[in-house]
């Protein structure tokens, strides 16, 4: 029988998925085995255990072919469409078994399984097709300009890695030079090369200048990392073949040493390189040519300090030539003064037509625009408590989804940088915080429990900020009440009790509030600079982005972006509201200037409507 006759009568209609299914089973006198005979068509591999599974409350539909039967169910009970769906609460995680996605990778599959509709494979070709570009194209890649250009050059690992001076691992160690189909790999640096890297590095970490030598000022850790990165990435496209995707210059990597950095022709070199990639000149390449001033700065600079580099240098056609290195040989602080004024007149000239290529502003241009961008940006953290899942069956689900919303909900109330919000210690109700001097020591912060007030709070030393010394903190701690609002002392307990041990599971405790989740290849439960950026973006691609084919998400033309947005729409808040630089300086940490400089998006509307405020008040009076 298509359509059972339903047992007279009034009912009251559960909440719970499986209460309902057992209601509308029992209605209409339907066991398990009847009912998976009435809706199971012969090529269907659906078990009739399942749906015993689901009458017993032990398991929920995951998959399409369970929401189809969900489907076929609802049209055998006469039930309104998607009644059943409605009803799970707990099931806040993506459809998987898509069959229409032919031609795309597995790792893509999950990663495009959250943003597809439920029906997504009854649809028409041409709606999946437009779907499935939809979604590579906002959500997963982004559209920007920049976005599309990252996107591609990251496919092009070229640069010249120095395993153990920093986190790099490299997978494939390949001379470049071996590159037959265009295809170049990182490459590790010989030892002569990472010698002198090493010492370099030892030269601008450490505390204390070594005995001979001259410094000024000292590289941070995530300094230091990013110089050798940007060097590694240099010397890589110098030592990348000629004939591949990079069009390097393809000097042998024996032949590289930071002496050639002495020479103008190389950086010239490589700076038209670097415009014929993008296409312009941007501030990189200014940044650059600071690094280069500041290595063959007069008394200071390290290459000028290191001479024995000269001896290193082997002839290179079209770039240096012998008489170039016997001239530097015979007087190196000669060589260091022509590099220093080439450096310091060709940064004069790129920076006049530098171009910007990434707008900091452009993902979450929708908030800022927005008369309250904080209240905005606050309806993902929303976002994300409508759609928990259920703990009780996805434990670990809800878990990140509960790190998520902390992530969000600190970062908008503190404006801190993502340095100091993924080192942020933890320190729990019944713990002994760190002393100041522990946590200058640590260069971190620590959020805490503070028993007197019975609040909890940000506790982290000027040391620990990038702007250390600036006036904002006078060499004063950054101490911020976290505020009892919205749920998240609620949240912040659950997950210390909780959440975060059921992440780290085995794992050692890296003591950060934040931690990743542990799995099998997890090497590390703290997060780094990398990692931590993609859990924000992978935040909002799942909470914020309003995806109009699933009806998630919370806000309409917003695009993937990282943890320092946040400071953008704290600064734009405040300058909307009350057109003070110096009260946007106090919520991100800085001073007016920078803030001025750097972080607001003031629009000109926003300055006329602040304006008109005061001079309505006149034709309002009358």
């Amino acid at each position: 029988m298509e359509f059972p006759e339903a047992q007279p009568g009034d009912w009251e209609d559960p909440v719970e998925f499986h209460a309902s299914l057992q209601l509308h089973m029992r209605r209409h006198g339907d066991s398990a085995w009847h009912l998976h005979k009435a809706i199971a068509k012969p090529k269907d591999a659906f078990d009739r255990r399942t749906i015993l599974a689901w009458a017993r409350g032990e398991n929920l539909p995951a998959n399409v072919d369970s929401l189809e039967m969900l489907r076929r169910i609802e049209h055998r009970y006469r039930l309104p469409a998607g009644y059943f769906q409605a009803k799970l609460l707990g099931r806040k995680r993506s459809v998987s078994g898509h069959r229409h996605l032919p031609d795309i990778s597995a790792s893509e599959r999950r990663r495009m399984a959250w943003h597809l509709p439920d029906d997504f494979d009854r649809r028409s070709e041409e709606e999946r097709n437009e779907i499935v570009d939809w979604v590579r194209r906002v959500i997963i890649t982004g559209t920007t300009d920049y976005r599309r250009y990252q996107a591609a050059m990251c496919k092009q690992r070229f640069s010249v890695q120095f395993t153990g001076l920093d986190n790099t691992k490299v997978r494939r160690r390949r001379p470049a030079s071996e590159s037959t189909t265009g295809f170049v790999t990182p490459v590790e640096a010989p030892a002569q090369l990472r010698q002198e890297m090493t010492d370099l590095m030892g030269f601008k970490t450490a505390t204390l200048t070594a005995i001979g030598f001259q410094r000024q000022g000292q590289w941070g850790e995530e300094t230091a990392s990013q110089k050798l990165e940007h060097l590694g990435l240099m010397l890589g496209a110098l030592t990348a073949p000629p004939d591949s995707e990079v069009r390097g210059y393809g000097i042998p990597l024996e032949s590289l040493t930071l002496g050639l950095l002495v020479f103008p022709a190389v950086w010239d070199w490589y700076l038209r390189w670097r415009e014929r990639r993008r296409g312009f000149f941007t501030n990189w390449e200014v940044d650059m040519l600071r690094t280069a001033l500041a290595l063959t700065r007069k008394d200071t600079g390290w290459v000028r300090q290191t001479p024995r580099l000269a001896e290193m240098l082997e002839p290179v056609e079209g770039l240096v030539s012998a008489e170039d290195i016997a001239e530097a040989r015979a007087d190196w602080n000669a060589a260091c003064d022509r590099l220093h004024s080439f450096a310091t007149a060709r940064a004069k000239e790129i920076e006049r037509v530098s171009r910007v290529h990434r707008d900091p502003f452009e993902p979450i241009l929708p908030i800022l625009e927005a008369d309250s961008p904080l209240a905005e940006y606050r309806k993902i953290t929303e976002e994300i408590l409508r759609n928990m899942p259920d703990e009780r069956r996805y434990p670990v689900a809800a878990s990140e989804a509960v790190r998520s919303f902390l992530m969000l909900r600190i970062g908008l109330h503190s404006g801190l940088r993502q340095k100091n919000l993924r080192q942020l210690l933890i320190c729990g109700r019944d713990e002994v915080p760190l002393s100041e001097r522990r946590l200058t020591e640590l260069k971190r912060g620590q959020l805490r429990w503070n028993n007197r007030s019975s609040v909890w709070e940000l506790f982290i030393p000027s040391a620990a900020f990038k702007n250390a010394n600036s006036s904002y903190f006078g060499s004063k701690p950054f101490q911020l009440v976290l505020p009892d609002l919205g749920g998240l002392y609620e949240a912040i307990d659950a997950y210390v009790r909780r959440h975060r041990p059921r992440l780290l599971r085995q794992a050692s405790d890296p003591a950060t509030f934040f931690v990743k989740t542990v799995k099998i290849t997890s090497a590390n439960a703290a997060y780094n600079q990398t990692t931590f950026y993609e859990a924000w973006r992978l935040t909002i691609q799942r909470y914020g982005i309003y995806n109009p084919y699933t009806g998630r998400g919370a806000i309409e033309g917003l695009l993937p972006h990282g943890p320092h947005n946040v400071r953008d729409v704290l600064a734009t808040h405040i300058l909307k509201k009350t057109g003070s630089y110096e009260q946007a300086s106090y919520a991100i940490q800085d001073t007016p200037d920078m803030v001025a400089k750097h972080y607001g998006r003031f629009l000109p509307q926003d300055k006329a409507a602040l304006a008109a405020q005061v001079l309505n008040k006149v034709w309002e009076a009358s």
